[in-house]
């Protein structure tokens, strides 16, 4: 299969990497050459850490490098392709211009997903002439670790690109979650209460940062704490979900001020060097001096 992937950011390498390991062809698209050599450098890196833990050879890994190629030009990146996943900045209107020229630079057949984690999908879909080719695949970060993908049903998507969105994830070893298009979807719709209530319980003072992760660590069982997990999705990020959950769903979902203030202060997270905790090198260090407990 001849796949188009939009955006070679922390979500689309991935995406990049997981569909070349499968065995398909790769176009890596971004706006710039550095960031598309970003993006396959992290691919290498998280290949040779594979290898090293002997989770796939060496010749596969190569294998995988041979079929990605990268290009700054969009027309090219999604001609004759079977499938487009769109992996570009949650904006509605960007995510919207984008679908309008993949599907003005493409075959009538060509399936266009958006890997948006919150976002109508209806809405987007809505900029196609034909809307029903339209379907949302939202993979979850890291690509290549994690095991599922929401696959997101808009008003629009038929049966026929239903059904090739869930043979295209479980093809590259993922399980397909199926939910209906609302705001949140089912998976961060979930992820961000359980993040938006922690926020609220560290402005509280109820617990320490490193508390609040520990105890849903250790006594839920999650990889991540929700204050490290929030630090690594990028605290702007959680921000314009939230309050386009508070549009849509309720007060339930109003951002809290210590995330506000943390956002002004361009404490994004693990891509600024501080969030919730402080980072080096990709790695938590300490908490934040403002939050330590």
């Amino acid at each position: 299969m001849q796949v188009s992937v939009l955006g070679a950011g922390t979500m689309g390498h991935g995406i990049a990497q997981v569909a070349a390991m499968a065995g398909h062809d790769v176009r890596l698209r971004d706006i710039e050459e550095s960031l598309i050599e970003d993006g396959v450098e992290a691919i290498e890196s998280n290949l040779a850490g594979g290898v090293e833990r002997e989770k796939l050879t060496q010749a596969d890994a190569e294998a995988a490098l041979d079929r990605i190629s990268g290009t700054t030009d969009l027309p090219a990146a999604v001609a004759d392709v079977d499938l487009v996943v769109e992996a570009v900045p949650e904006d509605m209107d960007l995510k919207r211009e984008t679908f309008a020229d993949v599907e003005a630079a493409t075959g009538a057949e060509t399936v266009i997903a958006s890997n948006t984690s919150s976002l109508s999908v209806t809405a987007i879909a809505s900029a196609l002439d034909r809307p029903e080719r339209a379907v949302g695949l939202h993979f979850f970060n890291p690509v290549h670790l994690m095991g599922l993908v929401e696959t997101v049903v808009a008003e629009q998507t038929n049966e026929a690109t239903l059904s090739f969105a869930r043979e295209f994830v479980e093809g590259i070893g993922k399980t397909p979650v199926e939910v209906r298009d609302t705001p949140g979807f089912a998976s961060s719709r979930l992820g961000v209460a359980i993040g938006v209530e922690a926020m609220r319980m560290v402005q509280e003072g109820v617990a320490s940062v490193d508390d609040i992760d520990a105890a849903m660590e250790l006594g839920y069982n999650h990889p991540l704490g929700p204050l490290e997990l929030t630090d690594v999705v990028g605290l702007d990020v959680r921000l314009h979900v939230l309050e386009y959950l508070r549009d849509e769903l309720g007060e339930r979902f109003r951002p809290p001020q210590v995330l506000r203030r943390k956002v002004r202060a361009g404490k994004l997270g693990r891509k600024t060097g501080e969030g919730f905790y402080v980072w080096e090198d990709g790695e938590a260090v300490g908490v934040s001096g403002e939050y330590d407990g």
